[in-house]
């Protein structure tokens, strides 16, 4: 299909619709199998695959960094570094925590090396840490981008006061500037973005590319009322279903599916990809087979009706 790039908040990376979450690479997909999601997302047209130094350190045996390598090892083989938006972040890896400018700088050059490439094009601080002052992690970054290292840089989980503060020492120094928010933000999770951190990410013409964009899996719809589900995530997912409004959810979630005849997973994210300063839902797909799902958001457009309805639905 030819889907239509839309264009990261005031940068120059043209993205598709839907980011590919690296975050299973070398956790639940092994790397034959995240070559063959990378092969199938690209294939369609895709070209934004988001990644952290840290995925996948929580496993055992696992020292972070994995899904960089892999990532890395598929760009070599399939010689198309230029074609593919990667994004990853720096704070989490176990070896690299913080966001001193010294650690910024290192957890780079090993982001680098592990992706084996010459750039990183969309650079995230991936959890803020308030005890750095702001001019000590944007100087880093500027450094980064004047050294030809990073291209774009942006922010997560980060709050308006902090992303404010950053936005302004940027543009009174003239150094680089965040062009991209990624916050937890899905049907289910609102209060999580909506509010100051949008309007500020509006006001200043920031992209959102939210991640949890499937709530862990309960928004493709599989977690229903008596089922188990074989998943690392089903613990987070399950709870959804206790609450009224996830339950409202799934049935107006389901009705807008049926209606157009796709999986409940490509409505909501057609949902989110619809919202204010949305350019791209994060999504991963731990097997070839659950990628059309995801993809289909590139072709759904919701009637501003369908919209209205989950958007009550999720209140």
């Amino acid at each position: 299909m030819t889907v239509q790039l839309r264009k990261l908040g005031s940068s120059d990376l043209e993205v598709f619709p839907l980011a590919l979450g690296g975050n299973v690479f070398g956790w639940t997909a092994d790397e034959k199998t995240s070559f063959d999601v990378l092969d199938a997302y690209t294939a369609a047209g895709g070209n934004f695959v988001d990644t952290a130094d840290s995925y996948s350190a929580w496993i055992e045996g696992n020292k972070g960094g994995e899904s960089e390598t892999i990532i890395g090892k598929w760009v070599k083989a399939r010689g198309n570094r230029s074609d593919v938006v990667i994004a990853t972040k720096v704070s989490q890896h176990p070896e690299y925590q913080g966001l001193s400018a010294a650690n910024i700088r290192a957890a780079a050059d090993a982001s680098l090396r592990r992706l084996d490439t010459d750039y990183i094009d969309l650079y995230y601080t991936h959890f803020d840490k308030p005890e750095v002052p702001v001019e000590e992690i944007v100087g880093a970054l500027d450094e980064l981008v004047k050294a030809g290292k990073v291209r774009q840089i942006a922010a997560s989980n980060i709050s308006p006061e902090r992303l404010r503060a950053s936005l302004d020492f940027s543009d009174r120094e003239g150094l680089a500037r965040y062009v991209a928010l990624q916050p937890h933000y899905n049907l289910v999770s609102r209060d999580t973005y909506e509010g100051p951190l949008q309007d500020l990410a509006a006001r200043e013409g920031l992209a959102a590319v939210p991640y949890f964009s499937l709530a862990s899996g309960f928004l493709t719809g599989k977690y229903r009322p008596g089922t188990t589900v074989d998943s690392a995530r089903a613990g987070s997912a399950a709870k959804h279903l206790e609450s009224e409004r996830g339950q409202r959810v799934l049935t107006a979630l389901d009705e807008v599916a049926a209606a157009h005849d796709v999986p409940v997973a490509t409505v909501a994210l057609a949902w989110l990809a619809a919202q204010p300063t949305v350019t791209a839902p994060i999504a991963s797909a731990r097997t070839v087979e659950q990628l059309p799902a995801l993809l289909g958001v590139a072709e759904l457009r919701l009637s501003q009706q369908e919209l209205d309805r989950l958007t009550q639905a999720s209140a």
